[in-house]
């Protein structure tokens, strides 16, 4: 047996084999960024201030749009400096955080985004019981259960990474410190890690997608026997930014995480990864403000009254 030195720091050299876009890619992530801390703190604002907006749904999209910050705010500030430095280099520590945080905010989304869809399902299916099905201690309670059940997955798949030995492979090839591309690095069995991480995908991707799926089916049922046209769309606007948000953040994650693995590429992985983590919860906000007459009333509301004043 060798004898290797403990790694203390990795180096991440995610598309590294383009290094004329790293000042791109710089440019380009810290704009996106921006544009997710305005429109997610935009939409947590108006749900607060807006006594309309006080329902199961928009305290579900507060806490995606908290949830969206923390994921991103664990990520692109260190991959904004990774682009912009010679020493691509994160601490062993720093690495451990960041894969906690972003692989518990990741899966906690999946779960409540399920949430969501049953929300949503209740609402249109049995809209004279809504109030009563999702009360106030239901409603805080799911949103909890989340919140628990992603950090625990996390804790667990990183806690049963990182103590494996990494015999001085301390090359990331990848953007962040992604459990994927770490797992490549260590020198020992890692059935256990692989067994866990599969079991893990199956509860937190595929059953809360078939939740999500059954739902929709029962509320496309319940939206095809509405009489009339202008009812039918109402209900449908309701759903259509969820659904759009659910098809964006699953496609990708079942990409990432559920493909075979004859099939893996360095290049789609990190253009894949880079999709998950910025342009979807970028285009969260977007996609809420623009599909629901609800909330972009409440923003001409909260904008107008601070414009006013503004006014001297």
């Amino acid at each position: 047996m060798r004898n290797y030195s403990a790694v203390t720091e990795f180096f991440l050299v995610g598309i590294s084999q383009y290094p004329e876009l790293q000042l791109f890619l710089f440019a380009l992530c810290l704009a996106m960024y921006v544009i997710i801390l305005l429109g997610n703190s935009l939409l947590i604002i108006i749900s607060i201030l807006d006594s309309r907006l006080h329902t199961p749904m928009y305290f579900f999209l507060g806490n995606l749009s908290f949830l969206d910050i923390c994921y991103t705010s664990s990520s692109i500030p260190p991959m904004l400096i990774i682009f912009r430095s010679e020493r691509k280099s994160i601490s062993f520590i720093g690495c451990a955080l960041q894969m906690v945080f972003s692989l518990g905010l990741g899966s906690t989304e999946c779960v409540l985004l399920a949430v969501m869809a049953y929300d949503r399902y209740v609402a249109i299916c049995n809209p004279l019981r809504y109030s009563i099905i999702m009360n106030r201690v239901l409603y805080v309670h799911m949103a909890a259960w989340s919140w628990i059940i992603g950090c625990l997955n996390s804790l667990v798949q990183t806690i049963l990474a990182m103590v494996l030995p990494f015999c001085g492979n301390n090359i990331i090839d990848h953007l962040t410190c992604e459990i994927l591309a770490l797992l490549k690095l260590i020198c020992t069995d890692i059935s256990t890690n692989i067994l866990i991480m599969t079991v893990a995908s199956i509860v937190l991707l595929m059953i809360p997608l078939l939740l999500i799926f059954i739902s929709y089916v029962f509320i496309l049922s319940s939206i095809l026997r509405i009489n009339s046209a202008e009812g039918r769309r109402k209900a449908f606007s309701t759903c259509s930014a969820h659904l759009t948000v659910v098809i964006l953040f699953y496609g990708s994650a079942l990409f990432m995480y559920m493909k075979p693995k004859s099939k893996d590429t360095k290049t789609s992985d990190e253009i894949i990864g880079l999709s998950y983590g910025v342009v979807t919860p970028m285009l969260n906000p977007i996609i809420y403000s623009l599909r629901n007459k609800e909330v972009k009333e409440a923003m001409k509301k909260v904008l107008s009254r601070y414009l006013h004043l503004l006014k001297p």
